[in-house]
């Protein structure tokens, strides 16, 4: 599923405007988008949760020169599966 499948279904279940539901997608995931990059954690109850993961700078190698560079330290989004989702999903399984 991608953001216009997820934006066409959220207009089929509440009938409204697939335009307005377009849009209330692009400002869930703008909100997230934003709450993460300010550092912030994300937590949906019985979905998961998304937050940021450091990583340091440390000296990596260039595969294909065999050079060595220095790789700096970053940030990551990082998901968790929450224990309902990871429930529904086993049950299939």
């Amino acid at each position: 599923m991608n953001k216009s499948d997820l934006a066409e279904e959220v207009s089929k279940r509440t009938g409204v405007a697939l335009k307005r539901a377009a849009l209330a997608v692009d400002i869930i995931f703008d909100s997230m988008s934003d709450e993460l990059a300010n550092g912030r954690r994300i937590e949906i109850r019985g979905f998961g949760s998304f937050t940021n993961k450091h990583y340091d700078a440390y000296v990596g190698r260039n595969p294909k020169t065999k050079e060595l560079i220095q790789v700096p330290p970053k940030r990551l989004p990082y998901f968790k599966v929450g224990k309902e989702l990871r429930q529904r999903i086993n049950k299939g399984a």
